[in-house]
């Protein structure tokens, strides 16, 4: 077992070289958004690891026994010549280095080195792959932490009950920018957001937005933030001044003070708010149970106008205190939101970016997206960085979608396809598609045509440019009217063949087959 003393000494060498290798790569230039990025993982590895020291470093000085006992074996002050603790632990330590000789071996040498890029390949190995953990973090959508990847939060707030009209990814994307002027989601009706769905949505993206925040921003700490959120909501909730919730703030407060109005049922234990609610009720199986249990047992305080006097709380305030968790999660979302906004901003740029590139331009990007990028050369005055920082500087005053090679579109080309103008198809559940160019292409892909077959519709030519569902049953009424009849029997037009080669159309070969002569 080590000395007490010689453990502290060796902590608080551990912490100075620590901190000595956190100034020297926060002192590193950081232009480069990848650069950045991984400086601060490292940094926040080596403040976890400078404050687990410390924590052991306080429990040793917190041990006054041992060290004491430590400096009293090794002080001898009733033998001032005595050196044999000196010698016996002098032995053990020639024993130790004896038996394993490359012990010597510092092992915070080679951590520190690998934190600040000093470790060669050959001292790794020769099977030495060098990888970038932080790229794992991150999904292909966010891009090493650019932007943020919505589209299952985008899912599920679609898919919430009697949410109506349903939103395009960008304009989603617009809904959460709105959380700078308030409470996120508000255009929701305050039934939807009562609703166990949208406490689940909220949650989750809570959960991701939170997860997204550690992972761009380590060396911020979230949880005291989330604390002092929290501790504010806390105040402005219980004197209902959340916006959006305050109907609900209020009604807790009242049910929690005793003044709700209602009529009280002693036998049910239970508050009805209106007296026909009250008269239905006297004839149900579970009122007459009750009455009957009640004239057995003693009766219950009876309070007309107020909560009972019970140990359990009054129906109302636990009702509403389950409300207060979707209400909260509401809150905690739009403040990391408002620090989200340039993120935000830039998510939704990347997206119309994409909306202009063509299917061919896509799959270069994502070529060039995986080979990784060579190393440029830099001399002593870092040229090199200078340049990395004039191609993340991009000037966009009109918010124009970006090119395949990463800068803003010419504007004229923004004009020509459109990219301004907003299509909205009905029969696509109200999609709506940025630019005509992307309009007149939905028609033939799976979303429009899944569309028309839940309409029962052929997605044929005739119905091309038809994005009401009212003008697609009218039209398809008219043609039937007009006999032709054969866009509606797919079966005459698909053409089937038999084993000596006779082509039949669908409907001629399931005759002949019926009929044996196949």
């Amino acid at each position: 077992m080590d000395s007490v003393i010689e453990v502290q000494r060796q902590t608080h060498e551990e912490i100075e070289r620590f901190e000595r290798a956190l100034y020297t790569i926060l002192s590193r230039p950081s232009n480069v958004h990848q650069t950045r990025l991984q400086n601060e993982h490292k940094a926040a590895q080596i403040l976890d690891r400078v404050s687990s020291r410390i924590s052991e470093l306080n429990g040793l000085y917190q041990d006054k026994d041992a060290r004491q006992t430590e400096i009293d074996a090794i002080s001898a002050p009733n033998q001032q010549n005595d050196f044999s603790e000196f010698y016996s632990r002098l032995g053990k330590i020639q024993e130790h280095y004896h038996k394993y000789p490359d012990a010597g071996a510092d092992g915070i040498e080679l951590e520190i080195a690998a934190f600040l890029d000093e470790v060669s390949p050959e001292e790794m190995g020769e099977d030495y792959v060098p990888e970038d953990p932080i790229a794992n973090l991150f999904s292909g959508e966010e891009a090493y932490g650019k932007y943020l990847d919505l589209y299952s939060n985008h899912s599920a707030y679609n898919n919430l009950k009697n949410i109506g009209r349903r939103l395009a990814y960008l304009q989603y994307l617009d809904v959460l920018m709105l959380a700078e002027h308030g409470q996120v989601h508000r255009e929701l009706a305050i039934d939807i957001r009562l609703g166990k769905d949208y406490e689940s949505y909220i949650r989750s993206l809570h959960m991701y937005l939170t997860s997204f925040m550690r992972r761009t921003q380590p060396l911020v700490d979230l949880e005291s933030r989330e604390r002092e959120v929290k501790a504010d909501f806390d105040k402005r909730w219980e004197a209902g001044e959340i916006k959006g919730w305050e109907e609900v703030s209020k009604s807790k407060a009242q049910a929690a003070n005793g003044s709700s109005e209602g009529i009280w049922c002693s036998a049910c234990q239970k508050m009805y708010s209106k007296q026909t609610v009250y008269d239905a009720h006297l004839t149900s199986k579970k009122h007459i149970k009750a009455t009957s249990k009640q004239a057995t047992s003693p009766p219950p305080p009876s309070n007309p106008n107020g909560p009972p006097a019970t140990a359990t709380p009054p129906p109302q305030a636990s009702h509403k205190d389950k409300h207060r968790n979707a209400a909260l999660l509401t809150h905690l979302v739009t403040s990391i939101l408002i620090g989200l906004l340039p993120i935000l901003n830039d998510t939704k740029s990347n997206v119309e970016r994409r909306f202009s590139l063509t299917a061919r331009e896509r799959e270069q990007e994502l070529l060039e997206q995986s080979q990784p990028k060579p190393a440029q050369p830099t001399n002593a005055e870092g040229e090199g960085n200078e340049e990395e920082e004039e191609e993340e500087r991009i000037y966009n005053p009109l918010k124009l979608p970006l090119g395949w090679d990463g800068k803003p579109i010419p504007y004229w080309l923004y004009k020509l396809h459109g990219l301004g103008v907003e299509y909205r198809c009905e029969i696509c559940s109200d999609h709506v598609y940025m630019g005509r160019k992307n309009f007149d292409r939905h028609f033939q892909e799976s979303r429009h045509a899944f569309g028309m077959r839940a309409l029962g519709l052929p997605n044929t030519k005739h119905f091309h440019e038809i994005t009401r569902i009212e003008d697609a049953l009218s039209l398809a009424e008219k043609l039937k009217q007009e006999g032709r009849h054969e866009i509606f029997e797919q079966e005459t037009m698909e053409e089937l063949e038999d084993e000596e080669g006779n082509v039949y159309n669908r409907k001629t070969y399931e005759d002949l087959k019926k009929q044996g002569l196949i």
